[in-house]
C-alpha cells in the first residue's frame, strides 16, 4: 500500500521518481503526486488523481518539473477520501499552494493519535487543507524544527517519539536543497546508493534500473541523504552503520518481458521459482535447512506447529498443514495473522511459529511475529524478500527464491513458498523418525521432478483461454474439494475472484448439504479438485449432486485419475506427482482460468481495483 520514491543527485528528478512510481503501481493506489527542487528555489508540487499516467500527463512526463532532488508518491486512502486535495506529497504551510513550505513530505502507514497531535497543533496557529492523518506528521516535524530550532534528524526524531501507529517517511526540508530525509517505522523503506546519487522507494523494484545495493532502515531509525551517501541514525540521534545489501533480482526481472501482463509472465515463471528455490535447500541429494539456522536437533524438538498467514500464504499454510501433519505426525494450526495477533495465543512448549509473507512486510503478519516472540516462541519466516522486516526479527529465514512478483495476485511466490515448506515437512518427517531412507529419497525425487512437472501443465492454457472465454460472464463460481483439495480450492477461488470480480468460494466438499448447496442453480459452474485418490469417489457423489441441480462441472485431476473426471463437463488434468505435492500442479490450471477470465472481461488483471500487493498498514 502506497508507494514512495525519492532521488537527489545530478540529473533531472522528476522523469526518474515517475519512473519509480510506476514501478510501486502494483502497491494499489488511488492518487500521485511528486515534489521536486531546483537548487535554492521553492519546492514544485504537482498531484493528480487516478492512474499514475494522469500525473505523467499532468508534467508532462517530468519536464514541467525541473530539479535535481525530489520525492513522490502514489497513495491509497486511509484518512480521507481519494482527492487531489488529499493527495501526497504534503507541506508544512497552512495551504497546499504556498510556496516555501518548510517541510514538504510523503507518507505510508497509518498516524493513530493524529486527531490528538492535530489538536496540538491547531493550538500553535497551524492551520490543515486537508483530511489525512500525513498532513499532522508533517506539520509535527515542522513544529519541532522551528520551536527547538533543531536539525532535520531531531525534528524527525521527536516526532517519532509523539507518534502512535506505523510511518515510512520522505522528507526535504527548505534550508538544506539537494538533501531527503527518511524515518520508519513498521512500514517497507529501502534506500540505494549509486555514483554520485541516491535513491529511496517502499520496495526493491523501483530501484533496480539504478542499483542493487541497497540498505534497509530498521524501525525508528532515520537517513539523511545526499548525492552519492546515506548517513542513518538512532532515536537518539546518534549516526549508526546499516549493512549493505546486494540485491540479486536484475531489472529485467521487474519488466514484462514480451508478455501481456505481468500475471502471465510470473505464471510460466514458476517452474524456475519452484527449481530455484528448491536448489537453495537440496545439498548432495538431502534437504539442508542450515541456511535457515535450524538444526536436526531444533527440529526434532518441535512438538507443534502454529502456521501464521494472510491471504495466498494462508492458502500455502492450509496446503502444508496436511503435508506436515500427514508426514510428520506434528499437529499444526493455521490461523489467519489478523485474528493471531488479537486472540489468547496457546503456544505451549515446543511450538515453532511459522510466518509466510512475500514481502516480509505484511503488517499483520509482522504484528503476529512479534507476538509470538514476546511468548518466548521460536520462529521461522518463510518471504521473498531478503532484509525485509519478518526476514530480520525471525529467528530462523526460509527465502524463496521467487524473484521480483509485481502482479498483485501472486503466483510464482505462492509455489515457492509451497515448495520450500514441502522440503521443511519432509525433513522434519525425517528426523521425527516417520520416514525411512527410500521413502525420504522418494519424496525428494518427486519433489525435484515439481519444476518440469509445472512446465508441462502450462502447456494447456489455450483449451483454458477457451473454456474461459466461454464462461466470463459466468455470476457465481464454486470451488470444492476435500483435504488437500480444499486447499488447492481456497486458492484457485481467490484467484478467481481478485482478477475476475466475479463471486467465487470455496467450500470443503462434505459441507455442500450444510447449506451451500441451496445456491446451486442452473448453469453455476463449479470447479471439482480430484487431486486426492483417498477422498476421490467421496468428491464426485457430492459434484455429481451439483449436476443433478444444474451445475455446470469442471473437474480436476491428475492424468492417473482421468477416468474419474469423465463425468464433467470440462476436464483440466496436470502431471502425476507424489499426492503431498499436488497442489503446485493443481494450481496453475486454476490460475491460468482466472487469468483468462479477467482477459476476456477486458479487466485491468495486474492491478485488480480496490486491492494492493503489500498490505502494509492493518
Amino acid at each position: 500500500m502506497c508507494g514512495i520514491v525519492g532521488f537527489t543527485g545530478s540529473r533531472a528528478a522528476a522523469p526518474i521518481l515517475l519512473n519509480g512510481l510506476s514501478m510501486l503501481e502494483y502497491r494499489g493506489y488511488d492518487s500521485a503526486g511528486l515534489a521536486v527542487r531546483e537548487g535554492d528555489r521553492p519546492t514544485q508540487v504537482v498531484k493528480a488523481t487516478g492512474k499514475l499516467k494522469n500525473l505523467v500527463e499532468k508534467t508532462r512526463g517530468g519536464e514541467t518539473l525541473p530539479g535535481d532532488c525530489g520525492i513522490g508518491h502514489t497513495r491509497w486512502a486511509t484518512h480521507g477520501q481519494p482527492s487531489e486535495t488529499n493527495a501526497h506529497p504534503h507541506v508544512s504551510a497552512n495551504a497546499m499552494d504556498e510556496m516555501g513550505s518548510e517541510v514538504v513530505g510523503v507518507h505510508n502507514g497509518i498516524i493513530e493519535n493524529y486527531a490528538e497531535l492535530k489538536q496540538k497543533l491547531l493550538n500553535n496557529g497551524y492551520r490543515f487543507y486537508s483530511s489525512t492523518d500525513t498532513e499532522v506528521a508533517i506539520k509535527l516535524v515542522d513544529y519541532y524544527y522551528r520551536k527547538y530550532r533543531i536539525g532535520p534528524i531531531d525534528a524527525i526524531n521527536r516526532m517519532m517519539v509523539r507518534v502512535r501507529g506505523s510511518y515510512a517517511l520522505a522528507l526535504m526540508f527548505r534550508d538544506y536543497p539537494g538533501e531527503i530525509y527518511a524515518a520508519r517505522k513498521d512500514s517497507p523503506l529501502v534506500i540505494g546508493v549509486g555514483k554520485g546519487e541516491t535513491h529511496l522507494a517502499s520496495d526493491v523494484p523501483a530501484l533496480l534500473q539504478h542499483t542493487r545495493d541497497v540498505y534497509y532502515i530498521g524501525n525508528h531509525q532515520s537517513a539523511r541523504l545526499l548525492p552519492g551517501e546515506a548517513h542513518f541514525f538512532d532515536l537518539n540521534g546518534d549516526e549508526i552503520e546499516l549493512p549493505l545489501t546486494h540485491v540479486t533480482w536484475s531489472a529485467e526481472a521487474a519488466q514484462k518481458g514480451g508478455y501481456a501482463h505481468f500475471m502471465l509472465k510470473e505464471i510460466h515463471e514458476q517452474p524456475q521459482a519452484v527449481r530455484d528455490t528448491l536448489s537453495s535447500l537440496v545439498k548432495d541429494e538431502r534437504i539442508d535447512l542450515s541456511g535457515a539456522g535450524i538444526s536436526a536437533e531444533q527440529l526434532a524438538a518441535v512438538q507443534s506447529i502454529h502456521i501464521v498467514a494472510c491471504g495466498s500464504a494462508w492458502h500455502v499454510g492450509m496446503a502444508a498443514q496436511y503435508v506436515i501433519e500427514d508426514l510428520a505426525e506434528v499437529p499444526v494450526r493455521v490461523e489467519l495473522a489478523s485474528e493471531f495477533r488479537y486472540r489468547k495465543r496457546l503456544l505451549g512448549p515446543g511450538a515453532l511459529v511459522i510466518v509466510i509473507s512475500q514481502s516480509g512486510e505484511t503488517a499483520d503478519s509482522l504484528a503476529a511475529l512479534r507476538a509470538a516472540k514476546a511468548q518466548g516462541a521460536p520462529t521461522l519466516a518463510v518471504v521473498n524478500v531478503v532484509g525485509s522486516s519478518i526476514a530480520r526479527e525471525a529467528d530462523h529465514v526460509l527465502y524463496t527464491l521467487a524473484g521480483p512478483e509485481i502482479a498483485v495476485a501472486t503466483t510464482k511466490a505462492y509455489s515457492a513458498q509451497l515448495s520450500s515448506l514441502y522440503a521443511f515437512a519432509v525433513e522434519l518427517a525425517f528426523v521425527k523418525g516417520k520416514l525411512d531412507e527410500g521413502r525420504y529419497a522418494g519424496l525428494l525425487g518427486e519433489l525435484l521432478s515439481l519444476p518440469d512437472k509445472m512446465a508441462l501443465a502450462l502447456q494447456d492454457k489455450e483449451r483454458i483461454q477457451w473454456f474461459a472465454s466461454r464462461h466470463a460472464n459466468a455470476r457465481d463460481i464454486f470451488f470444492i474439494g476435500r483435504g488437500l483439495d480444499y486447499a488447492i480450492c481456497l486458492e484457485g477461488s481467490l484467484k478467481m475472484k481478485e482478477i475476475s470480480y466475479i463471486h467465487s468460494e470455496a467450500y470443503a466438499a462434505g459441507e455442500l448439504k450444510h447449506g451451500t448447496i441451496s445456491l446451486v442453480e442452473e448453469g453455476t459452474l463449479i470447479v471439482g479438485a480430484l487431486t486426492q485418490r483417498d477422498v476421490l469417489e467421496k468428491t464426485v457423489s457430492n459434484l455429481t449432486e451439483c449436476r443433478a441441480r444444474g451445475a455446470y462441472l469442471v473437474g480436476l485431476a491428475g492424468e492417473d485419475s482421468r477416468a474419474a473426471v469423465a463425468f464433467a463437463d470440462f476436464s483440466l488434468l496436470v502431471p502425476e506427482t507424489d499426492p503431498h505435492f499436488m497442489a503446485s500442479l493443481a494450481i496453475i490450471p486454476l490460475q491460468l482460468l482466472a487469468y483468462y477470465t479477467s482477459v476476456s472481461k477486458g479487466l485491468d488483471v495486474d492491478k485488480p481495483r480496490n486491492l494492493a500487493k503489500s498490505v502494509t498498514v492493518e
